[in-house]
């Protein structure tokens, strides 16, 4: 009923009736929309605010005096402690508003501050200090062009400078993660002095409380250590940590990627190096620099690299089924029959391209080593691993109702060897031949009855060869 669209029609001359009959309205309704004094604006309702009485107002001294006692009491532990020791029947929200507005008043009555919420710390670094690491997940299209489940871009973003690098990969695993550093360090020629990371699994052993010191993975670790790094570990849930590197993911995906179609991972590379060309040459908004002229300085203050770098190996517990093979990444490995046993416990000692499989214990020899999966659910088996297991070449079945035994299998074949050899091991090739007297077959043929024969054949005394 937007009347008021038909108030230049008004102007023209046309009646209330007239316009009252157009709308289908009573003319009276036109004209109060319609007059020449009425507001431009529909009129506005008067406030609800304080008309109805809310469930929190018979309990709001409480909830103000355990507010008084502990600023930071949480209002869903407010919420539980007044069901269960005073009968509220409110939800949860009702409370939680009444909360967020009174722990404001509280602090102010009590000259505190209420936390500091939605703010961060800004820092900077001198140059070669630190650098900030992160994982981009890339589009399903971007996976589906290239012909691989999924593709992820590992971003290292130096901190003084914001010079970026970026590689794409097929995997977020630990030999990929570190391997990756290494072509970092090899790109920008150096070290940074720390690196600062999330909470990953291939950083971070374990999670634990804040305001403890967390555990690091024993790779990453004695990766810190051989290239001389430290390993700095962002807090939880804070992302403004390492706000230069998530900042970098997000341009890359916005200027690489966006609207371009891939066929290979040499293009993608490809494409974020001319990009990078770009990026060097324009001046930073935050420190007001060609990103290309800080970087330099930045990059020759970067430690050394090591003469050689570091192997990653990861390294998982897995036992041996009973048909001789290790389960690791949907794939099997096998493993010499005649050194495990089933529900063996063995160590997977994974590289980039091998899988190699060791025993546990005091003896931790390699039992196996195997090529990786390239995909999940490779079979890698090799066929000696299964030596002296049952192949079921005995087993045959027929419809003749005199079944013939099966045939013998084939004797190997030896060589012909010179007849002097034979003759000289003659005493060793002799079997010895018992010597008995005609007397006792012919007793044998002759039957029990005879006199003095024996029933059964007395055992031989006198042996030679034959």
């Amino acid at each position: 009923m937007d009347l008021r669209r038909f108030k230049p029609l008004r102007e023209a001359g046309a009646t209330y009736k007239e316009i009252a009959a157009e709308v289908g309205l009573d003319w009276r309704t036109v004209r109060k929309y319609l007059a020449a004094d009425t507001a431009g604006a529909p009129p506005a309702g008067s406030s609800r605010v304080g008309t109805q009485a809310r469930k929190t107002d018979a309990f709001a001294h409480l909830i103000d005096a355990w507010l008084a006692d502990d600023l930071t009491l949480r209002a869903s532990v407010i919420h539980e402690r007044l069901v269960a020791d005073y009968g509220f029947d409110g939800h949860y929200q009702r409370v939680k508003l009444y909360v967020a507005e009174a722990r404001e008043r509280i602090a102010v009555s009590l000259g505190e501050r209420a936390p500091l919420t939605g703010l961060h710390r800004r820092f900077e670094v001198t140059a070669g200090a630190q650098a900030q690491v992160d994982w981009g997940h890339e589009s399903a299209a971007l996976a589906a062009e290239l012909g691989v489940p999924h593709v992820y871009s590992f971003h290292m973003t130096l901190s003084y400078s914001r010079d970026p690098f970026c590689l794409f990969t097929t995997s977020q695993d630990l030999a990929c993660f570190w391997a990756c550093h290494s072509e970092a360090f090899h790109y920008f020629g150096g070290v940074p002095g720390a690196i600062v990371y999330d909470r990953t699994k291939t950083v971070v052993k374990r999670h634990v409380a804040p305001g403890k010191a967390v555990p690091l993975h024993p790779e990453a670790a004695a990766f810190a250590s051989h290239y001389g790094f430290v390993i700095d570990v962002a807090a939880a849930h804070r992302p403004t940590c390492k706000g230069r590197v998530e900042r970098q993911v997000l341009i890359v995906r916005e200027h690489v990627l966006a609207g371009r179609h891939f066929d290979s991972f040499h293009a993608l590379g490809v494409a974020f190096e001319d990009w990078t060309e770009i990026r060097r040459a324009q001046t930073h908004r935050t420190h007001g620099e060609v990103i290309a002229v800080r970087a330099a300085r930045d990059r020759a203050a970067l430690g050394p690299l090591p003469g050689t770098d570091y192997q990653v190996t990861d390294r998982h517990l897995r036992k041996v089924a009973k048909d001789c093979l290790v389960s690791f990444e949907a794939s099997l490995y096998s493993v010499p029959a005649a050194m495990v046993s089933a529900g063996m416990l063995v160590e997977l000692r994974v590289t980039g391209p091998r899988v190699d499989i060791h025993a546990t214990g005091p003896d931790p020899r390699c039992l196996a080593s195997h090529r990786r999966a390239r995909v999940r659910g490779e079979h890698r088996i090799e066929q000696a691993h299964w030596d002296g297991l049952p192949d079921g070449h005995t087993r045959a079945t027929t419809t003749d109702a005199d079944p013939q035994p099966l045939p013998a299998p084939p004797r190997p074949v030896v060589e012909p060897t010179d007849l002097t050899v034979l003759l000289a091991r003659r005493d060793r090739l002799a079997t010895p031949v018992a010597r008995r007297d005609l007397a006792t077959y012919q007793a044998i043929a002759d039957g029990p009855d005879s006199a003095g024969a024996a029933a059964v054949l007395p055992f031989p005394t006198d042996r030679r060869p034959r």
